[in-house]
């Protein structure tokens, strides 16, 4: 269960070492937390590959829908701020707008105060899963 009493439904092998971990999860809402680890970084100042953050976002995108059958169509991602091995990130995210199989989900990673990325994900709630 989520901090709100939802229940997780989708994405559950994720490994939240890469990706994050859920820290609260509501009706078209969600919160997912990540600390930054070494593997994570892409050269020898700690300099976190930008894929981490997105994972990140892309998480929270998948567990604000919430559906067992969500996947990602595309995303529009903005990178503001450099992340670091040892960063704390929490990723806030929230469904816009929902129309059939579609939803537009706002994401907001934060380290701090500090926004360092912002994506607009366009997910799709499949009837089945996407592999058959």
């Amino acid at each position: 269960m989520g901090a709100t009493g939802v229940e997780q439904r989708t994405h559950f092998r994720l490994d939240p070492r890469l990706v994050g971990r859920p820290r609260k999860l509501a009706a078209g809402a969600a919160e997912v937390e990540l600390t930054t680890v070494p593997e994570m970084a892409s050269d020898d100042r700690g300099l976190v590959h930008g894929s981490f953050t997105f994972g990140l976002a892309d998480t929270a995108a998948m567990l604000a829908v919430n559906e067992p059958h969500v996947v990602l169509g595309s995303a529009e991602a903005k990178f503001l701020k450099p992340v670091v091995v040892g960063d704390h990130l929490l990723a806030v995210a929230s469904v816009r707008f929902a129309d059939g199989k579609k939803r537009m989900v706002d994401v907001e990673v934060r380290r701090g105060d500090e926004v360092v990325a912002t994506a607009v994900c366009t997910c799709f709630v499949l009837p089945r899963h996407v592999l058959g």
